[in-house]
């Protein structure tokens, strides 16, 4: 049990950025989900894209309703179980959210237990009957309880953590930003720009930075690449600082170690049609040469 600065207990209410972590199990003890790696590892789990405490605004859906619920009204420092009926969990079993597929339609022979996507739906392949594919739409998980073990750890009050922690939530990515003047700035970790999860949970994250920080006007993400250090192979076959390289060449000026430069160089970020130009340009070049031999030598 957490008290604040007024010896008063914490109470969580809607609304609050709290911290949490959790493990989720059936009624039979089978271990489903859990936030913590060595629990999820040791009950066989697939991999989650992040482990450890996550936080949750109390009210927004970010876990199953019924754990959403369970927050609420709890003392910070709870730590304890929260049991989820299935309708407030994954649904009710439904018997009709079954259909019938040709098996031609996949493009490999599926088999019972098989997780699949058929368009936009997700389902399971309960039996292969000849040709006929049974695919049960249902949940795996409906029309179970699902029991949390769940500690409520901390109330989160500092702005830019909550801030961040949204942009985690919704994008599994650690960011950097920083709040001035109404304006977010966020650091986008590289090549983020190219994972889907991250393009799709940015604008999630958006709404809910707007909903919840009400001072804020405009979010910016940055994505930097700073230049890397330039190096060129040195007389030995060792990297130098280009720098080093340059000073030594205004002494002494070696051919060999241009011509491993522009070979370097050619294989680095150089555009293929101008590398083709220049090398049918060093050999029309090499046959006039010696044809101009072959005339003087007449």
């Amino acid at each position: 049990m957490e008290v604040n600065e007024t010896g008063v207990k914490e109470i969580v209410n809607k609304g609050d950025f709290v911290k949490i972590s959790y493990t989720a199990k059936l009624e039979d003890g089978t271990i489903i989900d859990s936030t913590e790696e060595s629990v999820a590892m040791e009950a066989g789990l697939s991999e989650r894209a992040r482990y450890g405490d996550i936080v949750v605004v109390v009210g927004e859906r970010h876990v199953i309703e019924g754990l959403d619920e369970g927050l609420e009204g709890k003392e910070v420092g709870f730590k304890g179980t929260i049991e989820v009926e299935p309708e407030k969990a994954f649904g009710n079993y439904d018997p009709e959210k079954k259909d019938v597929i040709t098996i031609t339609k996949f493009k490999e022979k599926p088999y019972p237990g098989q997780r699949i996507q058929v368009g936009d739906r997700y389902g399971t392949v309960e039996r292969v009957i000849g040709r006929r594919v049974v695919v049960d739409f249902n949940h795996p998980y409906a029309g179970k309880k699902i029991i949390f073990d769940v500690e409520i750890k901390e109330k989160i009050e500092d702005q830019l953590e909550k801030l961040k922690a949204l942009i985690l939530l919704h994008t599994a990515k650690d960011v950097e930003a920083k709040i001035e003047d109404g304006k977010v700035v966020v650091e986008v970790p590289r090549g983020a720009s190219f994972d889907q999860l991250f393009m799709i949970g940015k604008f999630r994250a958006l709404e809910e930075i707007f909903k919840h920080f009400e001072d804020i006007e405009e979010v910016e993400f940055v994505e930097r690449y700073p230049r890397p250090e330039t190096e060129i192979v040195g007389t030995k076959g060792k990297k130098e600082p280009a720098e080093e390289v340059a000073a030594d060449e205004e002494q002494t000026e070696v051919p060999e170690k241009r011509g491993e430069s522009e070979k370097e160089s050619e294989g680095v970020g150089a555009d293929t049609e101008t590398k083709k130009g220049t090398r049918k340009g060093q050999k029309r070049g090499g046959k006039s040469k010696a044809k101009e031999n072959r005339t003087k030598e007449g």
